[in-house]
């Protein structure tokens, strides 16, 4: 049994012109793959036409349950000081800062700084908007409960669906969270990543072309042979623009019961499913 670093590196050293011979496109070939063993199928994905090596995840709201984690952190800092708040509504408003906060990096409004950095600093502003003075927190209790980004619980087929997949292909997180986040994430909820490229490796925040071109140049990969599996169109959007095959993962409780959510693609995805283990299957 092969382990996840040497799957890599057999991916790596296959000549890229064996990369590139798919025969039908949207159907399962048989083919020598780099983290497969002979005679097990690999990908051909329609709108690339190539061969998928590496399937790699968006991973907040697609693997994790970033609304569920933060609130209950939030909710044991609220006990812990006697405040009132709805822990739900705190982690919204937490995470509403997450793209404003991003999009000034990519304007070059300021330089690249981890996303540990932009959650800290958001963590502030929320705490305002409730008419809260920071000055009443001990700057340590602040600083752990930022961490709370790190510790998200999986979905409840985010461990047993990448399991699947990763007998097949490479597995990794294309994720906006800087490499220490997503390690500690990783091994707090079992995540079985062959490999982990935060977005400090590209220092880019998708949907910058980079954050998604880098961490396929590090594998040494054409971008059609890199698939994107996420829960929000815009995202797979963007890595369709730069070349990548793309999965749908419908996600509708990402933000709670009631609330609007994607339930069924509505672009042109080479794959879309109502979780991670249907995307598997479809591989």
């Amino acid at each position: 049994m092969r382990g996840a670093g040497m799957d890599i590196a057999l991916s790596l050293q296959q000549p890229i012109a064996d990369r590139d011979s798919p025969i039908l496109t949207g159907v399962p070939v048989v083919r020598r793959l780099g983290g497969c063993d002979a005679g097990e199928v690999a990908y051909v994905a329609p709108s690339t036409g190539r061969t998928v090596r590496a399937v790699l995840f968006d991973v907040f709201g697609t693997v994790v349950d970033w609304r569920t984690g933060i609130a209950e952190a939030a909710g044991a800092f609220a006990s812990s000081h006697g405040l009132e708040l709805d822990p739900y509504a705190f982690a919204d408003s937490w995470r509403a800062q997450y793209q404003p906060a991003m999009r000034r990096v990519r304007s070059g409004e300021r330089s690249f700084v981890s996303l540990d950095v932009l959650h800290r600093e958001n963590l502030d502003d929320a705490l305002r908007e409730l008419g809260l003075d920071l000055g009443g927190f001990d700057p340590k209790e602040l600083d752990a409960l930022a961490l709370a980004w790190h510790f998200l619980p999986p979905w409840p087929d985010s461990v047993a669906g990448l399991s699947a997949i990763k007998r097949g292909y490479i597995v990794g997180p294309l994720s906006n969270g800087n490499t220490s986040l997503l390690l500690d994430m990783a091994k707090a909820g079992g995540l079985p990543w062959d490999l982990i490229l935060g977005s400090d490796v590209s220092r880019a925040y998708k949907p910058d072309p980079e954050a998604y071109l880098r961490p396929t140049a590090l594998l040494g990969l054409n971008p059609g042979e890199v698939m994107l599996a996420a829960a929000h169109e815009g995202d797979l959007a963007a890595a369709r623009k730069t070349g990548l095959a793309t999965a749908f993962i419908a996600r509708p409780l990402e933000y709670g019961p009631g609330a609007a959510a994607t339930v069924a693609a509505t672009g042109d995805w080479d794959l879309a499913g109502g979780s991670i283990p249907e995307i598997a299957d479809l591989l």
